[in-house]
């Protein structure tokens, strides 16, 4: 029997839930476990741990900006293939989401209390990048995600080298946003203009800069 097509109304509430799991704490259950060899907890001094921390808000922010991102392409997106890809992706990034928030626990601090500013500026860029053009909202996918992906392995390096719990973390991360932005291009995602890629720099670092204590 064919599952019956959900209304508007179905699709308003869908997405407001999805909202809403991505900027409120703990809201998300994680599909995957800690990407981690073992359970031990690594010690830290009260200084690494502060600063590990702050790079773990920082990731943690770039997940809630990926949800925004993607559901705002979602939901403007012109072609229903592009949408599905968002969708996917997005629903992985929620494993990146739930895993940043578990080690933000460990060390005992919190995500950023600019959350659900991150998802509203996020959301609107992806809806007009969505609105623009598929090659465009791919495009700008994948140049997020290589962005990402450079600041994971900049905060690889910044760890404390007894933390090997947040480094396979984010050497996870890194392999699937890596794969996230490989999937944008396979798609049809158009290589962004310099003034575009500078302009997302810009946002970017002004964003982490500011989650990374805030």
């Amino acid at each position: 029997m064919a599952l019956p097509s959900l209304s508007k109304v179905d699709h308003l509430l869908l997405g407001v839930d999805k909202a809403l799991r991505a900027v409120v704490h703990h809201s998300n259950p994680s599909t995957r476990p800690l990407p981690v060899s073992n359970d031990k907890i690594p010690e830290l001094s009260i200084t690494e741990a502060r600063h590990v921390a702050g790079l773990m808000r920082i990731n943690h922010t770039g997940e809630v900006c990926a949800q925004g991102l993607y559901h705002g392409q979602a939901f403007s997106a012109k072609d229903n293939d592009v949408k599905q890809a968002m969708q996917q992706s997005a629903q992985e990034e929620v494993d990146h989401l739930v895993w940043c928030e578990t080690r933000l626990d460990e060390l005992g601090s919190h995500p950023s209390i600019f959350t659900p500013l991150w998802y509203g500026m996020s959301f609107g860029l992806g809806a007009v990048a969505g609105a623009v053009s598929n090659e465009f909202s791919l495009g700008f996918v994948a140049e997020t995600e290589a962005q990402v992906s450079e600041h994971l392995q900049d905060h690889i390096g910044q760890l404390p080298p007894q933390d090997t719990r947040s480094r396979e973390i984010l050497a996870q991360m890194d392999i699937e946003e890596l794969h996230h932005r490989e999937l944008a291009l396979a798609n049809g995602g158009a290589a962004l203009s310099p003034p575009v890629r500078h302009t997302m720099r810009w946002m970017a670092n002004r964003m982490k800069a500011t989650a990374y204590h805030l």
